[in-house]
């Protein structure tokens, strides 16, 4: 059966899409530690990250890193953290999370917005890829 993920890749599931490529893609976390919190993911349906092959590994750190940039440069924060935990979700995602405090990297702290405002944080971030 595939993934919360993977149907979000498939459009199944509607996201606030960051970036796509033809390996890799980005969308809002619905459930945000704080504003702009991005999810990457292989398109490719893999449960834990040290199971992926090398190529898509590497491929999956230079994707997180470029979306990274783009949402330092879209979101006000000290610096954005990168977080692989993936028990929630048997599909490997990497967090990538703006950073105002360590209670933003917690899991503990919860941020909430409306449908508007995820398509601005969205479209803000898109605009700086």
């Amino acid at each position: 059966m595939p993934s919360i993920f993977t149907k979000i890749i498939n459009g199944e599931i509607p996201c606030y899409k960051i970036a796509e490529d033809d390996q890799f893609f980005a969308f809002l976390d619905i459930n945000p530690n704080a504003k702009g919190h991005t999810l990457c993911v292989p398109k490719k349906e893999v449960d834990k990250i040290m199971d992926l092959d090398e190529d898509t590994y590497l491929g999956l750190m230079r994707f997180a890193r470029k979306v990274g940039r783009a949402l330092e440069a879209a979101v006000p924060c000290k610096r954005v953290g990168m977080t692989v935990i993936g028990l929630e979700v048997p599909h490997v995602h990497v967090h990538l999370i703006p950073l105002q405090s360590m209670a933003n990297a917690t899991f503990q702290h919860k941020d909430s917005f409306t449908e508007t405002e995820f398509k601005a944080i969205a479209e803000s971030i898109r605009a700086r890829l």
